[in-house]
């Protein structure tokens, strides 16, 4: 392969640089990053996590370095292929067609389970501005609305994706970064508790409130994912993957901290709303709950626009290859797979409507649980495809000191998705390793309607 990827791929037939327009520069690709990362966890994050007390700070310092280490590895990656579908391409290009399939399939099935959860998640705080009065039906409608809105401003095009990224990624950390600053002005230290307050040990407490925390990271590899529509590839893929994760480790854990000083230990581990109980406690007023309702419902529409664009990405780099079916590979005037969008879409939709009448232990439930599995599978993927073309390259190509920091850095975040993949817990991974099995039967027929009837005859022999 050469040093960036472009002519190598071009030549051997697979997914070369698309044509599409590229609407994303720095600014759009690094708001892109941010606001997949910063959904709507943030919001619920301190509550989730306050039984273990303060020791999962330092699991998200862990998780934040983590996530800094995997954003420097895909920069690395995207200057070898800087093409769309990220992910999907580094394996295959590494080790073959089949790990390729498996990457894209796996990161396919969490991203649109994603949505269909963070999409039911937002009608909590929709209903704080507007009654729902507890009406399954308008539950309903609003979770697809939530879904459908960004699903037509893909169908749009890349620009206005990125423009949405934009302007939903400023409503929602300016506002996070004031709680995160001034509250620290507010806090008491009275109200942190203990630093283990789960009982267990210290390390099980780390462990345990890192598996809570390890959904809150996705995204970190949107830019990569997108490469195809980022103006410059080689050089923007890296700045906006490491800013963008770098701003959202900023945004959570000044937040966290804040939460933790604003609000009593026990308030806290209760509580629906975080933050709104932190601004109650900064201003003496009741009105917090509704202006954070107002940031979690612009933070959870800019989150679905961009995980919607990622859930179309995937499939349509597969798709060039013939690893996905041929219409995933369609792209609309705008520059986006439509059709990987539809499909993202009706899909999500069928989820929410089986969350809403399946009651709460559904299967919808069980596949959220395994969306922190069939996340990480691409990026142990993605490391172990980077150690493979630094074991590979030849000692007069390489230099001594940037191949032992490449080493150091896909080595950590190949250690690092193994730990998260093992902090998804015993459940989620066999539940996990179903679903991702269950796609080799697609592989299989794709794989075998694609060779000639001679090809087959000649293997054979």
């Amino acid at each position: 392969m050469t040093a960036t990827g472009t002519t190598e791929v071009a030549e051997s037939g697979r997914t070369a640089p698309s044509p599409r327009p590229k609407g994303f520069g720095l600014a759009a690709a690094t708001a892109l990053v941010m606001g997949n990362i910063i959904g709507g966890g943030i919001f619920a994050l301190p509550a989730t996590v306050a039984p273990y007390g303060t020791v999962s700070l330092v699991a998200f310092l862990v998780l934040s370095v983590g996530a800094v280490l995997l954003a420097l590895l895909f920069g690395k990656l995207a200057r070898r292929s800087p093409v769309t579908g990220g992910l999907y391409v580094y394996p295959r290009d590494a080790f073959g067609e089949f790990a390729g399939f498996l990457s894209a399939w796996s990161y396919w099935t969490m991203t649109w389970v994603s949505i269909a959860a963070l999409a039911v998640a937002a009608v909590g705080y929709v209903d704080v501005l507007l009654p729902l009065h507890g009406s399954l039906v308008l539950e309903a409608v609003v979770a697809m609305a939530a879904l459908w809105l960004p699903a037509a401003a893909n169908f749009a095009g890349t620009r206005w994706v990125g423009s949405v990224q934009v302007i939903s990624t400023i409503l929602k950390f300016v506002p996070l970064l004031l709680v995160s600053t001034i509250g620290l002005f507010f806090m008491d230290t009275d109200n942190f508790g203990s630093f283990n307050a789960s009982g267990q040990s210290v390390s099980g407490a780390l462990a345990a409130s890192a598996a809570l925390l390890l959904y809150s990271f996705l995204g970190v590899e949107s830019a990569a994912m997108s490469a195809g529509e980022v103006r410059d590839p080689e050089r923007t893929v890296g700045r906006a993957s490491v800013l963008g994760t770098l701003g959202s480790a900023l945004v959570y854990i000044l937040g966290t901290v804040a939460v933790f000083g604003l609000v009593p230990h026990g308030k806290l581990a209760e509580s629906g709303a975080p933050f709104a109980d932190a601004v109650n406690a900064m201003t003496g007023g009741h009105w917090g709950g509704t202006v954070i309702a107002l940031v979690a419902v612009a933070s959870m529409v800019g989150c679905l626009n961009g995980w919607i664009l990622m859930s179309a990405q995937m499939p349509y780099a597969a798709a060039r290859d013939g690893l996905f079916p041929a219409p995933f590979a369609r792209v609309g005037k705008g520059g986006v797979p439509g059709f990987g969008v539809l499909a993202c879409a009706v899909l999500g939709t069928l989820l929410i409507g089986l969350n809403y009448t399946a009651g709460p232990d559904t299967t919808f439930r069980v596949l959220v649980l395994i969306t922190t599995f069939t996340g990480c599978v691409p990026y142990l993927l993605s490391a172990a495809a980077q150690l493979y073309w630094l074991a590979k390259g030849t000692r007069e190509r390489v230099r001594p000191a940037g191949l032992t920091r490449d080493l150091i850095v896909a080595a950590l975040s190949f250690a690092f998705s193994f730990w998260l993949i093992a902090g998804a817990g015993y459940a989620a991974v066999y539940q996990g390793v179903l679903f991702l099995f269950a796609g080799i039967p697609v592989y299989v027929w794709l794989r075998g309607r694609r060779e000639e009837p001679g090809e087959t005859t000649a293997t054979a022999v």
